[in-house]
């Protein structure tokens, strides 16, 4: 559970909401995504267990379809999942940062990306010099999201509890029950719901995984629902619909109106837990990056690490540089679209694998076994999602998939093409060789 909680919470809401229409629709958008999360972890949990090796998606999918599909999940999370995660969460922490000093005005532009673009690099350069460092203060990012998730539910009961329930009236009312606007509720909810795709890897701390392993998985994310449905009712319990879509920085307005001379705390936890969420983003993602360089679908360098620090610190920094450019996007809920987009287009892909996998490997020890059904049918509804998509938001629908063609470029020029002229050649290990001076990096032994 703790894995799912995170910076979701506090800025979903509105995104949900302002698709939604109405407060009552948006409770039901909350539970299906969740549901549809939930499905989709259990999926994973099958996959985790049948194919216990580092690089999750992208080797399900490898070994389902091989290298050109396998490489476009590792480009989708490369070129869109993974940098506009980051700089959707610095700037996150930078609204919560700020918002503070403009409670009744938008905070403008330039700070909010001055401060994000500082905290993407900040923690980049801590994590080039030791990655180990987020472990020591694990603590203390827990306890700050559990105790600003914990404060907005008992401060909304305590007014639920006072007859405060006016915004609750007509909760339907102006409902947008459009199948365009559900899909992109979701991508809210996929913000929300994220990490839920790392619970499989809990199989080996775990006994009788093959039953404990769903089940844990079922009452984690159903206790999820329900928190984050109790966070919504607290929310609206005190501030109007039209307040909370004034601000993606919902719960600083929240404890503005609730926490007198306290309020100050709220942001405070928020931004920790927020700088929790993107350092685990980067350390994750640049193993994943890993992975492909190791197996000759990315550059050499990417897999190299700092001799003396023992670092990614090539990747950690080309996720910085990528991180930075999205960081440019003025709208956080074009960046949570975008990585939604992303994310469902690899949901498409790995559940296709999955249910595929049944009839290329039947026999491949599966630990927990899904009816083959549930695959097959979430698949086609990230499909269903992917392509209302591009019917609301055609602009961004097309520039995903255009970087995505490129991406398929790419593969075929840079990893298919092996034959490639000696001058390329000699380019590009001078280019490695640079990198190499620059940084101090070298290939790992397992990589050599």
């Amino acid at each position: 559970m703790g894995v799912v909680i995170g910076s979701g919470i506090f800025v979903s809401p509105v995104g949900i909401l302002k698709h939604a229409h109405s407060v009552g629709f948006s409770f039901i958008l909350w539970v299906l995504c969740g549901l549809y999360n939930l499905l989709g972890a259990i999926c994973y949990a099958e996959l985790g267990t049948s194919i216990p090796e580092s690089g999750g998606e992208y080797t399900y999918v490898k070994r389902a379809f091989g290298d050109l599909p396998a490489f476009i999940v590792l480009w989708i999370n490369f070129l869109l999942i993974c940098p506009v995660r980051i700089a959707a969460l610095s700037t996150i922490f930078a609204l919560y940062i700020i918002k503070p000093i403009y409670p009744d005005c938008e905070p403008p532009y330039t700070p909010i990306k001055c401060i994000g673009s500082s905290l993407i690099c900040l923690l980049i350069m801590v994590n080039s010099v030791n990655v180990k460092w987020a472990t020591k203060v694990q603590v203390v990012i827990t306890v700050s999201k559990v105790a600003a998730l914990g404060t907005v539910i008992c401060i909304g009961l305590y007014y639920i509890g006072k007859g405060d329930t006016e915004h609750f009236k007509d909760s339907f009312e102006d409902s947008d029950y459009s199948a365009g606007a559900i899909a992109l509720s979701f991508y809210s909810g996929f913000w929300a719901y994220s990490g839920w795709s790392c619970l499989s890897f809990l199989v080996d701390e775990m006994v009788n995984p093959q039953r404990n392993l769903p089940l844990a998985i079922g009452i984690s994310m159903i206790l999820v629902i329900v928190f984050y449905l109790m966070a919504n009712v607290a929310y609206l319990a005190v501030l109007s619909p039209r307040e909370m879509l004034l601000t993606p920085a919902v719960a600083v307005t929240f404890a503005d109106s609730t926490m007198g001379v306290m309020r100050w705390l709220m942001p405070i936890l928020i931004a920790i837990s927020v700088c929790g969420t993107l350092n685990g983003n980067a350390i994750g993602f640049s193993r994943l990056f890993y992975v492909g360089a190791k197996n000759g679908q990315f550059p050499s360098v990417i897999a190299m690490i700092n001799v003396k620090r023992f670092t990614p610190m090539p990747s950690l920094i080309v996720i910085m540089v990528l991180s930075l450019l999205f960081q440019i996007s003025p709208d956080i809920f074009y960046l949570i679209e975008l990585d939604g987009f992303g994310f469902a287009t690899v949901l498409v892909i790995v559940f296709a694998a999955q249910a595929y996998l049944r009839f290329k490997e039947p026999n491949l020890p599966r630990p927990i076994k899904l009816p083959i059904v549930l695959p097959i049918f979430l698949c086609l509804v990230s499909i269903l999602i992917v392509i209302l998509t591009f019917v609301q938001k055609p602009n961004e629908s097309f520039l995903a998939l255009g970087l995505l063609a490129g991406g398929v470029v790419l593969y075929l020029m840079a990893v298919k093409w092996k034959s490639k002229p000696m001058f390329v050649q000699e380019k590009m290990s001078k280019l490695t060789i640079l990198v190499q001076k620059l940084l101090l990096v070298v290939v790992p032994d397992d990589v050599v």
